[in-house]
């Protein structure tokens, strides 16, 4: 195994053991707000996090005097191919976890569960984000905590459905 690969192994490993504890903690507390505003809030923070990171390709773009018309000939500079692949796996997680937030939240109701995760996807942002430049490696840990606890409250509310279902 190359280091490189051993790097996202320790990385995803780690966001994966985060995103257990997160779940499990946020799922038994006892945190107040009703669905529909925690639920707001959490869309809204999906929906800044989109904007910021389509704002930036933007930004490279128009003070870049290579990139600025490279969108339609695809010679974009680096600075704006690594900006537009956050840009895109930024919005593929929040639609996945704009889904998992809304089940969740109608299963279980818990604004501090749906706090953690948006804490987690936050967190996650960044980090992959500022680590995405270095590598693979370097970006595996943003990345795992923001798509496992996503993966994990999907299964949650899979679970609790199907034993709902069948009790």
């Amino acid at each position: 195994m190359t280091s490189e690969r051993r790097g996202v192994a320790q990385g995803m490993a780690a966001g994966l053991l985060v995103a257990i504890v997160a779940l499990a903690v946020g799922l038994n507390s006892d945190a107040a707000g009703g669905p529909t505003e925690t639920l707001g809030a959490a869309v809204a923070i999906l929906g800044s996090w989109i904007a910021a990171t389509v704002g930036n390709v933007a930004r490279l773009r128009f003070f870049d005097d290579s990139g600025i018309g490279a969108a339609a000939t695809g010679a974009d500079p680096l600075a704006i191919r690594i900006a537009r692949a956050v840009a895109q796996n930024t919005l593929e997680q929040a639609v996945i976890a704009g889904f998992a937030y809304a089940a969740l939240t109608y299963v279980a109701g818990s604004a501090g569960t749906i706090a953690l995760l948006v804490g987690c996807f936050s967190l996650g942002r960044v980090l992959f984000w500022t680590g995405y430049a270095r590598g693979a490696a370097a970006r595996a840990f943003g990345f795992a905590l923001t798509f496992y606890p996503s993966v994990l409250a999907l299964l949650v509310v899979l679970v609790r459905l199907a034993s709902a279902r069948f009790v």
